[in-house]
């Protein structure tokens, strides 16, 4: 069964590269920058992530349940002097683990490490305007999925543009 799962996550990867072009000549996930929410009852999750500079873009994450943080974690897309791509991830802030960039395609990413515990997998991907994660065990086990809407934060720092009128 394993096999079958090592096979799905090979054809996935080949159905993801866009182009013939190395990993090295894909660009940042642009597509990835701004602020994005979601919520399923009491639970939440949030992301935020930079605008692509310096050959590498940031990001934020928290999840909680309630008004309870329950995790977050720094992340950091970053393309290497060598000229691939990884992702790193500290959750809490701690130790950062490295995840290489697996596949990449103008709208889709997938990082992973299969010496990680767990996640393995860590995977990004656009549907319309919504931003799709997921993060699994390398052979897609395990998958958690989180389905993020755009967040509009009336200008680049989060506070009302300029101008613009907020109720009392």
């Amino acid at each position: 069964m394993k096999s079958h799962g090592i096979v799905h996550a090979l054809t996935l990867a080949g159905a993801l590269v866009a182009s013939p072009a190395l990993a090295e000549d894909r660009p940042l996930p642009e597509w990835l920058r701004g602020t994005w929410a979601m919520e399923h009852g009491s639970a939440w999750a949030e992301e935020v992530w930079t605008e692509p500079r310096g050959g590498m873009m940031l990001g934020i994450g928290r999840e909680g349940f309630g008004p309870d943080v329950k995790s977050w974690e720094l992340r950091r897309i970053q393309r290497k002097p060598d000229g691939s791509i990884s992702y790193f991830a500290q959750p809490k802030g701690g130790t950062a683990v490295e995840f290489p960039m697996a596949v990449s395609s103008d709208a889709a990413i997938e990082f992973a490490n299969a010496a990680h515990d767990f996640p393995q997998r860590i995977r990004y991907w656009r549907e319309g305007q919504l931003l799709m994660t997921e993060v699994s065990r390398i052979d897609g086990s395990d998958a958690v999925r989180f389905n993020y809407r755009p967040v509009a934060t009336g200008s680049e720092d989060g506070r009302p543009a300029a101008g613009a009128t907020q109720s009392p």
